[in-house]
């Protein structure tokens, strides 16, 4: 089943954000566009570059009011010791959850049980709590944070342009569709 417009999960979890211990629930989600990133493990190979990737476009994810969640099946603990040894993990200023028990990525249908670790699963959440966006890689394939924003812009149009729709590469500014009877068949 695709968790796609499902409602995320009640949930209680660590995280280290900006330099302390934070507690994160499915209501810190709410209220906001949120972009949940998981990722396999800190300390590792692929990661970093993502995050780092991700760090390098906070800024914009902010300006369009999206919150960036990273999480691993590692603690809060482990993000502090991370982002303490690693400049590339140092530039992150969005909250990395904990999950070392696995219930968040079992949630989100990314756990590897056998491994104990997440596969890449970007998941976004729209002010409701409603997931609208859900992607899942090989953990030997790394993401784009310029896609994944380009993703969520394309999320947030749609949910404040009803009737409309964002046809493939769109990109903001450009044209966008109303589905109708019309254009069957002409696109």
């Amino acid at each position: 089943m695709s968790l796609i417009n499902t409602q995320i999960q009640p949930f209680t979890a660590q995280a280290y954000h900006q330099g302390k211990f934070v507690e994160v629930t499915e209501k810190s989600l709410l209220g906001h566009w949120s972009a949940l990133v998981f990722y396999p493990a800190d300390f590792t190979f692929v990661c970093p570059t993502e995050l780092e990737d991700l760090a390098d476009e906070y800024a914009e994810f902010l300006r369009i009011g999206v919150r960036i969640y990273g999480i691993s099946t590692d603690t809060h603990f482990a993000h502090k010791a991370w982002a303490d040894t690693s400049p590339a993990i140092a530039k992150v200023q969005y909250t990395l959850i904990g999950d070392p028990t696995g219930r968040l990525a079992r949630a989100f249908d990314v756990m590897i049980e056998e491994e104990g670790l997440a596969l890449r699963g970007s998941f976004v959440i729209n002010p409701e709590g409603k997931i609208v966006l859900c992607e899942v890689h090989d953990n030997g394939i790394g993401r784009d944070a310029k896609e994944l924003l380009r993703k969520v812009k394309a999320a947030q149009y749609v949910y404040n342009h009803p009737g409309e729709v964002c046809p493939a590469k769109w990109k903001d500014g450009n044209a966008t569709l109303k589905p109708s009877l019309d254009l069957v068949g002409k696109i």
